[in-house]
Formats: structure tokens, C-alpha cells, sequence
């Protein structure tokens, strides 16, 4: 049943137009502009009371960064970080070298204590453009011609690392997302059919990876209900069996979709390849504010605290045949964003990242976090991070894109925007604060360059911090004095 215009307007005004309908998820954020400035914890035993009252907050995040001697990372004081892949260096079981371009990250409980992480690799276009493409290893392609796919890596007890092919022959694997049943969604971010790039098959779909059975990973195939369109990341609701897709694209902008299973559909390991190609109904969403008025973009809003109503539209088309799936809608029966990337389920709901507005969207913004919530059915803002002014000062946060819910409290977020880039945190209530600066230069002295982080995720334990830098390729694994951040 929909959220209708009028159900949403009387609730939102028994709860003071719309804000408490947050529920106890937090206000992640309380200010425009929020995560524009960091602030120095006097915990780490820097910045002291000046810099608290600088600032304005205490006991939040581990410090300030320190420059890193071996030029790659810089980390609190205390924290240390170790390079488990690194693409032209590292090699696979096979003796091939780790791909390059690593994407959205998800880690696994593995056997006999291990920690297994299945990693994207965004590689598009035609393969033979990439000096480390994912290895066409046997059994495990989808499309030859294609350069990308997901490795799986192993993380030992000892410390040895193990890495393989999980899935090849994919295309631009951006993000994902894991599932409650132990597998890996990899999403492919591109529309590009059969014969371009001499592609041999259609591409811009999902497919599943199981970290643990490679067995279940042999012919791979795409999972077509959940349909074809420039894919970022997905989430499923464990509680209602959802699954809810970003898409990052423009012209127009893309959308959030939501899909729902057949009835008596049951989830599980490789259920999700068994569907027919139009099992379950796929839909985009469509929102409305609290006087019940159409929302066209999700920029318009400019003011955190503001919650949308939310009602799902059927897609015509999910396998877009003749027309992109965006594309297939009027103006005023959906709602657009630019730069829908990241999500990660948490505190019953979803985390949605819009990562920047530009010309293409009705207001200019760099960076928004969303947080929807399937109850209530309701889109509330709660981050949202003003135009940064100039990227190359270190500082200021823009471009978010992976996120994942911190162990520790909020969030943490890899940074994929211009100029200076980080990993952050930022607290339930909107206090920020630095964790890793990337110092790779791949650019040269007069005009440095700084590839984003991404796949950001924490192990099981909670105790290391994984992370990569996508160009050429490095896959992190951060450790420290973690500790509960103050709200």
C-alpha cells in the first residue's frame, strides 16, 4: 500500500512538520555545510583545550593526521595501516597480478578464523585497455571481453593473504552490497549493450558472489529482475525482504529504486540467480514533502532535519530494451538525484549517499547523506555538505561516496571528491572528524593528483578498518585505538 500525499501530511504535522518522524535514528548531522570542518579529539593527546574550544566539540575522532614517511597514508597518532593488495605488485593463487581499480568492498567471517573481503574492480570499456584486468580464470566469466569483475581476498590469522577471482568478464563493478545470507551484490555502473566495446553480452546488471563457496560463483549469471541501468549500490532489508538499488547517472539525473520480491520468495544463498527475468516488481521512488507537494530532485532540499514522504513507482521497462530505465518516466511521476552512490543498512533503515549536485540539478551542493526508513516509509536528510570552496586545502570534506555504519557510532565515509581526499567520521549528531588522508600523488608536483577511497568496511571484530585507493589499486587494512564516539 502507497504512503499517500494525505496520510503523510497529517502525520507530519502531529510531529512538528515532519522532523520527529526521524525516529531514533538520529539527527546525523545539524547544520548545512556540516562536514565541512573537522574536529581534533584531545583524547590523542593534540590539539588540547584551544582546539576544543576552537571547534566547539570534545572527545571526538583520534586527533590530527600525521604525515606518512612512506608517502601513501597519513593516520592519527597511534593508528597504522598495512597493504594487503596492491594491483602490478601483489599476485592472485593463479600467479596473475591483483587487478586494478578496486571498488566497493564488503569482509565475510571466513573458516578457521579467517576474514574474507570480496573486492570490485571498476574496470569499463574494452578490456584490452587495462594492463591488470580481473584474470578470465575458467568457469567463472560472464562476458570475455569485458575487463572487470570482483577478486575475493583472505586474510589469515597469521597474517598471509590469499586472493582469487570471484566473478570476471563484468563491467565497471562500482559498489554493491552484502547480504544478511553471507554473499556480495557487485553491481555493474554502466548501460553498454552487446557490440559496444565488443562487448558480447549486455551489460549493467547484478550479479551475486558467494566469498566462501567458489563452486557457487561457476556460469555466472545476472540477476535480471533487479534490472539494467548504470548500478551503484544495494541494500536489502532484512526484516521485509527489499532491496533497494542506487543508480549514478545524469541527464537526467538517476534514481532509487526499491525491489520487492514475489510472493513466497524465500532469500537465501544463490536464490537470488534462480529468479525469472521478471520476478518481483521493481519500482523508483517518488517523494513528497510535508504539505504534500511533488519533490522532482532531491536537492531542493537545503536544510538538514527535512523528511520526504516516499511513494514507489513501477518501472515500465526493467530490462531497458529501447530506452535507459531514467529515461522511461515523465517529469512529476518520479523523484531524481544526482550521484546516488553509497549505501550500507543500518539502524533498520537505509543510508543513501547523493555525493554532489552540480548544474545538472536544481540546487549546487557537495555532498548529501540520506537515511531511509521502511516503517515509516520516509527519506530524511542527514548530512549535507556546502560547495567546497577550494578542494586543495586540506580540511574541508567534499564528495562522499562509500559509506558504512561504524561499530563505534556513525559513520564513516570515503571521500571521492576534488583535490585533498579522506576517510571521515561523522557522529550521530553531525560531528566530523578526520581518519586516513590519501598522499599517493599520481599526478606530478606542479599539479598533484589524489585518487578517492572506496569499498570503506570494517571486519567482523570490528577491530580493523578496510579500505582501498581506487587508482592504481591498493586494498588497506587499518588499526588503532578505535573508541565510541560522543554523539
Amino acid at each position: 500500500m502507497s504512503l499517500t500525499r494525505r496520510d503523510f501530511t497529517r502525520s507530519s504535522a502531529l510531529t512538528g512538520a515532519g522532523i520527529a518522524l526521524a525516529g531514533s535514528v538520529g539527527a546525523l548531522a545539524t547544520a548545512p555545510n556540516a562536514l565541512a570542518a573537522t574536529d581534533e579529539s584531545t583524547d590523542a593527546g593534540t590539539g588540547g583545550a584551544e582546539a576544543t574550544a576552537a571547534h566547539g566539540h570534545g572527545g571526538v575522532g583520534y586527533g590530527p593526521l600525521l604525515p606518512d614517511p612512506k608517502g601513501l597514508l597519513a593516520l592519527p597518532a597511534g593508528f597504522a595501516y598495512r597493504v594487503i593488495t596492491y594491483s602490478g605488485k601483489t599476485k592472485l593463487e593463479s600467479g596473475e597480478f591483483t587487478p586494478s581499480n578496486h571498488d566497493g568492498t564488503s569482509t565475510f567471517d571466513g573458516p578457521r578464523g579467517t576474514t574474507l573481503l570480496v573486492n570490485n574492480h571498476e574496470l569499463a570499456g574494452p578490456r584490452a585497455q587495462w594492463p591488470h584486468p580481473v584474470p578470465l580464470t575458467e568457469g567463472l566469466v560472464y562476458d570475455p571481453a569485458a575487463a572487470g569483475g570482483c577478486t575475493v581476498v583472505e586474510v589469515r590469522p597469521g597474517g598471509q593473504v590469499a586472493e582469487w577471482v570471484g566473478i570476471a568478464g563484468t563491467a565497471t563493478n562500482c559498489a554493491g552490497g552484502n547480504t544478511p545470507w553471507g554473499t556480495w551484490l557487485t553491481c555493474e555502473e554502466t548501460e553498454d549493450k552487446t557490440g559496444t566495446n565488443g562487448f558480447t553480452k549486455d551489460h549493467g546488471y547484478v550479479f551475486e558472489v558467494d566469498p566462501e563457496d567458489r563452486r557457487a560463483n561457476r556460469n555466472p549469471k545476472p540477476i535480471k529482475a533487479l534490472g539494467r541501468y548504470a548500478h551503484e549500490a544495494v541494500v536489502v532489508d532484512p526484516k521485509r525482504g527489499h532491496l533497494y538499488l542506487t543508480e549514478d547517472a545524469a541527464t537526467p539525473n538517476g534514481l532509487l529504486y526499491r525491489w520487492t520480491p514475489p510472493k513466497g520468495f524465500e532469500h537465501g544463498r544463490g536464490r537470488l540467480r534462480t529468479l525469472a527475468d521478471d520476478a518481483g516488481t521493481l519500482q523508483a521512488f517518488k517523494c513528497f514533502d510535508s504539505g504534500g507537494r511533488f519533490v522532482d530532485d532531491l536537492s531542493r532540499a537545503t536544510k538538514t532535519g527535512t523528511v520526504y514522504g516516499v511513494d514507489w513507482i513501477d518501472v515500465p521497462d526493467r530490462d531497458a530494451r529501447t530506452t535507459s530505465v531514467r529515461k522511461q518516466f515523465a517529469a512529476g511521476e518520479i523523484t531524481r538525484a544526482r550521484k546516488l552512490e553509497g549505501m550500507w543498512w543500518g539502524d533498520g533503515g537505509a543510508y543513501i549517499v547523493s555525493s554532489y549536485a552540480r548544474t545538472e540539478s536544481p540546487v549546487q551542493h557537495d555532498g548529501a547523506v540520506w537515511f531511509y526508513d521502511p516503517k515509516r516509509r520516509t527519506l530524511t536528510l542527514k548530512v549535507l555538505i556546502g560547495v567546497n570552496p577550494d578542494p586543495s586545502v586540506d580540511g574541508a570534506f567534499d564528495g562522499p561516496d562509500n559509506i558504512t555504519v561504524s561499530p563505534y557510532g556513525g559513520l564513516v565515509i570515503a571521500e571521492d571528491g576534488e583535490g585533498i581526499q579522506h576517510l571521515f567520521g561523522a557522529t550521530d549528531s553531525g560531528r566530523t572528524y578526520p581518519i586516513a588522508r590519501n598522499e599517493l600523488n599520481i599526478g606530478s608536483e606542479e599539479k598533484p593528483e589524489y585518487s578517492e577511497f572506496t569499498g570503506v568496511t570494517f571486519s567482523p571484530d570490528g577491530r580493523t578498518l578496510f579500505a582501498n585507493i581506487q587508482t592504481p589499486g591498493i586494498m588497506l587494512a587499518i588499526t588503532g585505538p578505535w573508541k565510541r564516539q560522543q554523539r
